[in-house]
């Protein structure tokens, strides 16, 4: 069965968001054909410094809403 995309389009569209996170990340590890064994190492050891500086206080978390802030700059 050959479907249109648009019309897959927008019945996921109309799924909660959490189920529309989850097909949009599967679609984006399905374009994934290699792993680079260098960029998982680095970001192994990037994700370990980020978790021992929250751990140890160095750095405080904020919310997405904050973060946004400062991103967009509203």
């Amino acid at each position: 069965m050959n479907r249109d995309p648009a019309s897959i389009l927008e019945e996921a569209l109309e799924l909660s968001a959490e189920a529309r996170a989850a097909i949009a990340a599967s679609l984006i590890l399905s374009l994934d054909e290699s792993v680079d064994a260098d960029a998982e190492a680095a970001w192994a050891t990037e994700i370990q410094r980020r978790i021992t500086e929250l751990r140890s206080g160095t750095v405080q978390p904020m919310t997405w809403p904050e973060a946004r802030r400062i991103i967009v700059g509203d």
